[in-house]
C-alpha cells in the first residue's frame, strides 16, 4: 500500500465519493487529495485531515466523481440547436442541416460554436468529449485554450465542404492537425470517416491502412439507422458492419456510433473484435433511428459508452440525461427493469468512454496517479432530497444543474457554477449574433 502524502494542491471533502471503480461503490467520510494534474490520495477522512494543502474545500451533501465522458458530438453544431426539429434523418440532414452547414460554417462558426458547447458541457459535467466537425484544428485549439480535455475525429467524406475537397485532402488535413496536436496533454486526434455511405469502400481502405501503421482509433457513425443498412445490403452485398471487418477497420481501436438494429452476428462480431460501441440514445430516440441493443451488447461482453450526438439532434449536450435515457430505454428494450442498473449507467458514461477513446489508465475512475478530471454535485436541494443511495440520485434525478464544481487536470474550471475560463456574457452576444445570420438566410435552407 502506497503511503499517503504529506502535502496536496487541493484537499477535497465531500459527503460522498462514488470512484466508479470498484463498481458501484459509494464512500462516505472519504477525501481526496489533488497535485498538480493527478490524483494523490483517497482516504478517509481522518486520515486526510493529516495532508497539509495548500486549499482545503468542504463540500458537505455533495457527491465527488469522475468528470463524465461524451463519447459522440459535433460541437460546433449546437449554433444550430432546435434549427430543424421533427424530422427523420436524412431529410434532417439533406434538407436542412447540410445546406445550412455549406451557408455558413467557417473557422469563426466552428470556434463559437465550440466555446458555447464547451461551456454546456462543463456546467453540465463533462469534463472530456469526442468532437466530428470541419475545422478540427479550430475545435481542438478552442479546447486547449478554454482547457477541455477532447477527442478530435477528424472528418472525412467522398465530397467537397468547407473543409475540404475530397477524402484525400481530408486525410491529408487532418493527420496535419494530428501533429500540430501530437505533444497536447489534453488534445487527441484520430480518424472520422463519417460514415459507409458518404465514404468510399477504396476510401475506407486507406483509412484501415493508415489508422494501422498509425495504431490510432477511428470513429465512424455505423447502422445508425435500418434504412443505412438496407440500401448497404442492396448496392453492396453486405451489411456496414461486415464491410469494415472486411476491409480491416474494426478492432479494439474502432468506436463504433449509434449501432440501431443489431442482430446476434453483428454483436458476436463487435465482442470478437473488441471493437466499441457509443451508444446515443436521446438522439436515436428524437430523430426515431433505431435502439441500441445495449444489454445484449454488454451480455456479450462488448463496451459500451455514451454520447450526445449533437445539440442539433438532441437538442442538449447533457450527459445526466443521456445516462437516464439509457438506463431506461435498456429497460424497456428488454422488459427488464433490473437492466442498466444506475452503476452501469454512469460506467457508461464515465470509464467505458475513457476505454472506448483508450485512455482508461488517465481517466474515466478516481483512482490514484490518474488525471485529477472530477466534478462535485450537490444533493441538498430539494429536487434531491432525500438521499438513500447518492449513485442512483445522480442517474435517475440529476439534471446537470447540481453540478457545483468541475477539475479538468486538476484545474478548477467551474466553482460553485461559475466558468473560470469562459466570459459567458460575451459569448452569448457571438452566439446571438449567430442566431440572426443564420435566421436570415433560413428560408433557402429550412
Amino acid at each position: 500500500m502506497i503511503a499517503p502524502p504529506k502535502t496536496a494542491d487541493t484537499l477535497i471533502h465531500p459527503g460522498w465519493i462514488v470512484p466508479v471503480l470498484p463498481h458501484g461503490v459509494v464512500l462516505e467520510n472519504h477525501s481526496i487529495a489533488l497535485s498538480g494534474d493527478r490524483i494523490t490520495a483517497l482516504l478517509p477522512r481522518d486520515q486526510a485531515r493529516k495532508i497539509e494543502a495548500s486549499q482545503e474545500l468542504e463540500l458537505p451533501g455533495q457527491v465527488l466523481l469522475p468528470g463524465l465522458v461524451n463519447c459522440h458530438g459535433h460541437a460546433a453544431m449546437s449554433l444550430l440547436r432546435g434549427y430543424a426539429d421533427d424530422l427523420p434523418l436524412m431529410p434532417w440532414l439533406e434538407e436542412h442541416i447540410w445546406p445550412a452547414e455549406g451557408t455558413h460554417v467557417s473557422e469563426d462558426f466552428v470556434g463559437d460554436g465550440a466555446e458555447l458547447a464547451i461551456a454546456e458541457m462543463i456546467r453540465s459535467g463533462t469534463t472530456t468529449f469526442s468532437d466530428m466537425y470541419f475545422f478540427p484544428d479550430i475545435c481542438a485549439a478552442t479546447a486547449q485554450r478554454l482547457g477541455m480535455r477532447c477527442q478530435i475525429t477528424f472528418p472525412i467524406f467522398d465530397f467537397p465542404t468547407a473543409w475540404g475537397r475530397d477524402a484525400d485532402e481530408y486525410i491529408s488535413k487532418g493527420l496535419a492537425v494530428r501533429d500540430a496536436f501530437k505533444h497536447s496533454p489534453l488534445v487527441s486526434v484520430v480518424f472520422g470517416p463519417h460514415a459507409t455511405y458518404t465514404v468510399s469502400e477504396e476510401n475506407l481502405s486507406k483509412v484501415a491502412t493508415l489508422a494501422a501503421e498509425l495504431d490510432t482509433s477511428v470513429h465512424i457513425h455505423l447502422h445508425e439507422t435500418a434504412g443505412e443498412v438496407v440500401l448497404a445490403e442492396e448496392q453492396n452485398g453486405e451489411r456496414p458492419l461486415d464491410m469494415l471487418q472486411r476491409l480491416g477497420l474494426l478492432g479494439p481501436r474502432t468506436q463504433c456510433v449509434h449501432m440501431t438494429g443489431l442482430r446476434d452476428a453483428d454483436i458476436s462480431l463487435l465482442a470478437d473484435t473488441g471493437a466499441h460501441v457509443v451508444h446515443c440514445p436521446q438522439s436515436n430516440m428524437k430523430l426515431a433511428s433505431g435502439t441500441c441493443p445495449v444489454v445484449k451488447l454488454q451480455d456479450k461482453g462488448v463496451n459500451v459508452a455514451l454520447g450526445t450526438d449533437s445539440a442539433a439532434s438532441n437538442n442538449d449536450l447533457n450527459m445526466f440525461g443521456e445516462m437516464q435515457a439509457a438506463a431506461m430505454l435498456a429497460k424497456l428494450h428488454a422488459s427488464d427493469a433490473t437492466a442498466i442498473p444506475a452503476a452501469a449507467a454512469l460506467a457508461m458514461a464515465t470509464i467505458n468512454g475513457a476505454r472506448a477513446m483508450g485512455i482508461e489508465e488517465k481517466i474515466g475512475s478516481l483512482e490514484v496517479g490518474k488525471q485529477a478530471d472530477l466534478i462535485a454535485v450537490d444533493l441538498r436541494g430539494p429536487e434531491t432530497q432525500p438521499v438513500y443511495n447518492p449513485l442512483s440520485q445522480l442517474v435517475y434525478v440529476c439534471n446537470g444543474s447540481q453540478v457545483s464544481h468541475s477539475w479538468i487536470a486538476g484545474e478548477l474550471v467551474m466553482a460553485n457554477r461559475e466558468l473560470t475560463r469562459i466570459d459567458l456574457a460575451d459569448l452569448a452576444t457571438r452566439v446571438a449574433s449567430w442566431e440572426q445570420r443564420i435566421s436570415a438566410t433560413a428560408g433557402s435552407t429550412q
